[in-house]
């Protein structure tokens, strides 16, 4: 087995900035990016090998016609891929996110919840992360989705 050099799924949502593009040379078509999936099977982008015999080919299309023994022996037994890396500019505020339970997620949307970990690179002076929910944080989110892009 060869190591696959993967091209990232882009998504552009309104919050996003330049950086991804500019300073991780993020090939994007687009004014913004948001997100660059770098490591993702997902239903909603999945990345894509660059060169070699599966050039062209989504991650999972290649796990889908090699097999699921190429993903070792801890992966291969879930049902989905179970990682989802991605490298995030937010450039404004995020959306409030709201994560289900797995059982919750497969009856509703046919696939699993979420479970996340950050790990921030960088982030300017005075950047904020809730955690939790509580009449304060809600308010002040509230107030930024109002706002807009700014």
């Amino acid at each position: 087995m060869s190591i696959l050099k993967l091209r990232p799924a882009c998504k552009n949502y309104v919050w996003g900035g330049r950086r991804l593009i500019e300073e991780y040379n993020v090939e994007f078509g687009g004014n913004f990016l948001a997100e660059a999936w770098m490591l993702a099977c997902h239903a909603d982008g999945a990345s894509t090998i660059v060169g070699g015999e599966y050039d062209g080919r989504t991650l999972t299309e290649y796990i889908e016609s090699e097999g699921r023994e190429v993903l070792g022996e801890n992966c291969r037994r879930f049902r989905e891929f179970p990682l989802l890396i991605k490298l995030i500019d937010a450039h404004d505020d995020l959306s409030i996110q709201v994560h289900p339970s797995n059982a919750y997620a497969l009856e509703h949307e046919g696939q699993f919840g979420k479970t996340e970990m950050w790990y921030i690179i960088d982030a300017e002076p005075g950047a904020t992360i809730y955690y939790g929910f509580d009449r304060t944080a809600r308010l002040s989110i509230l107030y930024s989705a109002v706002r807009g892009r700014g």
